[in-house]
């Protein structure tokens, strides 16, 4: 059975950045654009504005969609993150969090990172983000009808 997720690519294009959440994870920090599970009878679309309201306070739309990364593996299962880019649209930017960990939250920092300052940061989910992002981000709204199915390993 999949198991879905969405994540939210949201750019600060006059700087030249976009938001990143810093979640710890296996004793690691790591590093990802907002997001999270896809709740029951919630569309992607749906579950990327509210991840982006709990985890950073700000009110976004979605624009496109980046990628659609799989993985299917025997220990995690049949699993899938929709990667969203959102827009600003409201909200005051600020560290959130995950109601539905209570008092175990693992969101740890939030900012706008630069493609520079996020090559020197040692963990960075996924992988590829860092080396893609960018060129998805330069095609500009109306380039926002890409779609790239991905497979995580």
């Amino acid at each position: 059975m999949w198991v879905g997720g969405v994540r939210v690519v949201i750019p600060n294009e006059e700087e030249d950045k976009v938001l990143m959440v810093c979640q710890h994870h296996e004793d690691k920090d790591i590093w990802m654009v907002p997001g999270g599970g896809i709740e029951a009878g919630e569309s992607s679309i749906d579950a990327a504005i509210r991840e982006t309201k709990e985890e950073t306070g700000l009110d976004i739309e979605v624009v496109g969609m980046a990628w659609h990364v799989e993985e299917v593996n025997e220990a995690r299962g049949q699993r899938f993150v929709n990667y969203m880019v959102g827009r600003i649209k409201g909200g005051q930017l600020g560290l959130g969090y995950d109601p539905e960990l209570g008092d175990a939250q693992v969101l740890k920092d939030i900012r706008f990172l630069s493609k520079e300052e996020i090559a020197k940061l040692d963990h960075v989910y996924p992988k590829f983000f860092n080396d893609e992002i960018w060129g998805i981000l330069a095609e500009g709204p109306n380039g926002m009808t890409y779609y790239k199915l991905r497979y995580q390993e």
